[in-house]
């Protein structure tokens, strides 16, 4: 391909030494559109070496001052959203639609990581002895870096990167080699914000670059967001490296539908939750649970025939209410779980297996798929299939149905649509999942919450931005002062006790 795409390493663009190369198609018509360079362990080492290179006087910066030139881009972010969604769907296939909500979610992270200097202030305690004071503060780690999926290529860097440059830390981002263009426009327009050069830095690639950075002695924190195997490969390795990790992994997310819920709404809930961006979310609903049998049928009724009426075409399409998948080797992945699904005695209720849209054959396609009276030791049931394939999991009770979501693996996002204030509050304080919606279904935080699972769904102690995100990316460090008055009491060798 004519277009190549290339690291972004101390300000400047810079083609991968490794002398091996990544193709990026377009998923709505499968055809290639770029050439990744890939970089090597030597590119990752330039690029720790400049963001180490860049660290003090970024770190000496004074918060208001880093605050400044993230509000400086977050005002690029707002007037330019248009040009970063078109380019994210251009390489992930999802509805332009849905990719200027991405930039949106993103942008709300830079709008809170804007308060540094409020977000960073110390305690003081005056007086934790005899005319002894203490006060603690809060101070950056210095080279972090950011390892991110295909699924959101401009908000998942975006939950990292401001919070770290916020705390004064140079930054590297190890996007996915997938959709890498957003990565390289969000690392221009922090340089036209006034970010000094080598503060911010991309570096492309796959394995070989991953290991680089978990392994790199400069590198002081490592944050990711994917597949649980490979979080927990991030995670083991960047610990025993002696470095801080936050590593999210993957999800498998309910929705219990009670016998009192407006079934119109958790009907159109369960359509955006598990369609939409094709079910390539980590909150996506992929288990629906009603409870009962009459609650089953009338979820059933009313869901299968939106499922078939789902409008499937390319990201650019204003009409489209869903995109393609990534990759047609990820649409052969789905393919494949749809296919186990049968085997294993599920109901298919709508397949989508063999959805075409014409002009786009060869695109990554895929339709709404629906699966019914799925059982706990199916595969469709037990493993994230990452695309739109809907399971609904019948319970007898709400007690079976708390006792499924908890009994399994994952503990990522759940919901409950019920109108019984008692049983949402029993839901929510018992059930063993990191984030909780009643009646909301993808209850990802706000920007000024953290975001995060439990179980198998996160490794490490902090959740992503928000309060997390600041304790994660700063050390604390105490400071205890006495200053002389001209008494001597003589040395002391008991341990102090500042009475």
């Amino acid at each position: 391909m004519s277009v190549t795409i290339r690291n972004f390493i101390n300000g400047e663009l810079v083609q991968g030494r490794s002398g091996r190369t990544s193709p990026v198609f377009n998923p709505a018509t499968g055809q290639q559109s770029a050439s990744l360079g890939l970089a090597s362990a030597d590119d990752v080492r330039t690029a720790v070496g400049a963001a180490r290179a860049a660290f003090p006087a970024w770190a000496a910066t004074p918060p208001l001052r880093r605050a400044r030139i993230l509000n400086r881009f977050l005002r690029i972010l707002e007037v330019r959203t248009d040009e970063l969604a078109h380019a994210i769907t251009a390489e992930h296939g999802k509805v332009v639609s849905d990719a200027k909500g991405e930039v949106q979610r993103g942008m709300e992270v830079v709008e809170f990581a804007t308060g540094a200097p409020q977000l960073l202030k110390g305690e003081i305690t005056e007086n934790v002895g005899t005319r002894v004071d203490s006060h603690s503060l809060r101070q950056p780690l210095g080279v972090v870096a950011g390892i991110t999926p295909f699924n959101f290529p401009a908000m998942v860097p975006m939950w990292m990167f401001p919070v770290a440059l916020a705390c004064g830390n140079a930054f590297i981002l190890k996007p996915s080699e997938r959709d890498p263009s957003a990565s390289l426009i969000l690392a221009k327009w922090l340089e036209e914000a006034g970010l000094p050069r080598g503060v911010f830095n991309v570096v492309h690639g796959d394995k070989e670059a991953v290991d680089a950075l978990l392994t790199h002695p400069d590198v002081a924190a490592v944050s990711f967001v994917g597949s649980t195997p490979i979080a927990r490969y991030i995670y083991e390795t960047a610990t025993r490296h002696g470095k801080r990790c936050q590593a999210l992994g993957g999800a498998k997310n309910h929705m219990i539908v009670m016998p009192d819920a407006d079934m119109d709404q958790a009907v159109d809930a369960l359509m955006g939750a598990a369609y939409g961006s094709a079910g390539e979310r980590c909150m996506a609903i992929s288990v629906a649970v009603p409870i009962g049998e009459t609650t089953a049928q009338r979820l059933i009724q009313k869901l299968a025939p939106k499922v078939r009426a789902l409008n499937i075409g390319p990201g650019t399409d204003p009409d489209a209410e869903m995109g393609p998948l990534v990759t047609r080797q990820h649409l052969e992945k789905v393919c494949a779980y749809i296919d186990a699904g049968v085997a294993e005695g599920a109901e298919l209720v709508v397949d989508g297996r063999d959805f075409k849209r014409q002009g786009y054959e060869d695109g990554y396609f895929i339709g709404g798929t629906l699966f019914d009276r799925v059982t706990t030791d199916m595969k469709i049931y037990r493993e994230e299939i990452f695309g739109p394939v809907l399971a609904v999991a019948r319970a007898n009770s709400y007690d079976d149905a708390a006792d499924m979501i908890n009994q399994h693996e994952f503990g990522n996002g759940t919901a409950i649509f019920t109108r019984d204030g008692d049983a949402a509050r029993e839901f929510a304080h018992q059930i063993q999942v990191g984030m909780v919606g009643i009646n909301v279904p993808i209850p990802v935080p706000m920007a000024f919450h953290s975001f995060g699972g439990w179980k198998a769904s996160l490794f490490g102690d902090h959740h992503m931005h928000g309060p997390e995100g600041i304790r994660f990316y700063t050390k604390l460090k105490t400071i205890t002062t006495r200053w002389p008055t001209g008494i001597r009491a003589g040395a002391e060798f008991v341990m102090p006790t500042m009475e």
